[in-house]
């Protein structure tokens, strides 16, 4: 076996290098046209990565933008936020209106601060995917920063995937630790993310519209780049500045719906019975006056970063398609579904012939049922290896646009027809450790692992078939 070590050089999160390493565990005899199939698959992702520069999705849209911005605000400006992508976003705001902030507050991962040099916003080291009490510190300073902002003032509010578990502020008598106990009760369940945050929105004063209520009554611009299926502002770090359409009976339903009403800690459940019954606060609501001096936008998103895959491939001399950006499903179900298409492709020529490239984004789920490690893009790629084996000149790609796959080091997995056929070779079942949800240490095994360190964005996951011309 050769391991090999690709570096490209890119300007990810306003840096000026960004070395980002893919390490694969590669036979000596893999065929010409895996390899080349592989090459493009990985390429195309990083493609995809760099369309979602925080950096310049912030500087592009404050250039056209900032007048428009700015007019009437005679004080100060503010600037807050969490999120993986919301340092990059910062380091824009103040490289673009540096002399017209007089402060502000982010939260980004903590291994990411040590990146981030900031003039005149305070960041805020934060725990994801876990929130802990770091995330409730910084959100108790955003909320501060917030209040501190008058009718003549601007808060610029800057949000991005992860920002739900990186600042929070619990309501009530609730701890971020039983927060913490619920969403991953719910993660673990198979609950998606539009579920998942309407009861996140519910045991927060600072989710689900909150955060433009400690704003009022200055102007709020909040920019987004979203990691959501579908790029619903509300959901996106679960809307911090975005009215909310659910209530709290949703949030009850949600619990229900996956039999965890009572498996909640006594002050989670009571809370929400309490709001159901008019008896908490509820999250600011659509048509609610708070919002007339909100603006939010999407700056950022998993559609643009599949167009600029797309146009990458049809430079590359492939036939290029984006099948959907609305990617949802059971990770290991939408795997085989991936692998259909790749075997559609490669025997009739539909969609598009080879040389074929067919994207696809959004975010699956994983239901956990076995003990072992994983995520949802290695346990997409490992079913899909199992769909292809024997493939030739095929190779599936399926990558978290953060750098991380669920509570790993890796961001995902490329596979391709000769994946299940090592596995098989070192003695290696993959049936069992699909089941026992054990894809990393799979991956581990055999080879395959893709390794970007924190990317510094997050617009979901994305998916590369590519099918060269035998």
């Amino acid at each position: 076996m050769l391991k090999i070590i690709f570096l490209w050089s890119n300007s990810i999160n306003g840096n000026n290098l960004n070395l980002i390493h893919l390490n694969l565990l590669w036979d000596e005899k893999l065929s010409s046209l895996n390899d080349k199939a592989r090459k493009t698959a990985m390429s195309l992702i990083l493609e995809g990565i760099e369309a979602a520069d925080p950096f310049s999705a912030v500087s592009s849209f404050l250039s056209k933008e900032k007048n428009r911005i700015l007019e009437g605000i005679k004080g100060s400006i503010y600037v807050v936020g969490a999120g993986k992508a919301t340092g990059g976003m910062a380091k824009a705001v103040e490289s673009i209106l540096n002399d017209r902030i007089k402060g502000g507050v982010i939260a980004i991962p903590e291994e990411l601060t040590r990146e981030i040099s900031l003039s005149k916003i305070k960041v805020f080291g934060s725990t994801h995917p876990k929130p802990s009490e770091k995330s409730v510190r910084a959100g108790k300073a955003i909320i501060d920063t917030v209040k501190e902002a008058g009718e003549e003032d601007l808060v610029i509010a800057l949000f991005s995937g992860g920002g739900s578990a990186l600042a929070d502020y619990p309501a009530d008598a609730i701890s971020i630790e039983e927060i913490s106990e619920v969403s991953i009760a719910l993660m673990n369940a198979g609950a998606d993310i539009f579920e998942l945050n309407t009861v996140r929105k519910h045991l927060s004063l600072f989710k689900g519209g909150w955060l433009a209520k400690h704003a009022s009554p200055s102007k709020v611009v909040c920019l987004m780049i979203s990691d959501v299926v579908g790029d619903k502002m509300d959901t996106i770090a679960s809307g911090p500045t975005v009215p909310d359409p659910t209530t709290f009976r949703d949030a009850i339903g949600v619990l229900k719906k996956y039999r965890l009403l009572d498996k909640v800690s006594s002050s989670v459940r009571n809370y929400l019975e309490k709001g159901a019954k008019n008896e908490a606060p509820e999250t600011p609501k659509p048509g609610d006056p708070i919002f007339k001096n909100v603006t939010n936008r999407v700056i950022a998103s998993n559609i643009l970063s599949l167009e600029a895959m797309r146009r990458k491939a049809l430079d590359m001399g492939y036939h290029a398609l984006i099948l959907t950006a609305f990617l949802e499903g059971e990770a290991r179900e939408v795997g085989k579904v991936i692998a259909g298409i790749a075997k559609e492709v490669r025997r009739t020529g539909n969609p598009i012939p080879p040389p074929a490239v067919v994207l696809t984004g959004g975010e699956t789920t994983v239901t956990v049922r076995g003990k072992g490690r994983g995520g949802r893009n290695q346990e997409l790629a490992l079913s899909a290896a199992m769909s292809i084996e024997g493939l030739y000149g095929v190779a599936i790609a399926s990558v978290g646009s953060d750098g991380r796959d669920g509570p790993t080091d890796v961001a995902g997995a490329i596979v391709d027809g000769e994946t299940v056929r090592k596995a098989k070779e070192k003695g290696l079942d993959p049936y069992r450790f699909l089941s026992d949800n054990n894809s990393y240490e799979f991956f581990k095994a055999v080879g395959g692992h893709v390794k970007t360190g924190y990317t510094g964005t997050n617009v979901n996951d994305l998916i590369v078939i590519v099918v060269e011309k035998t």
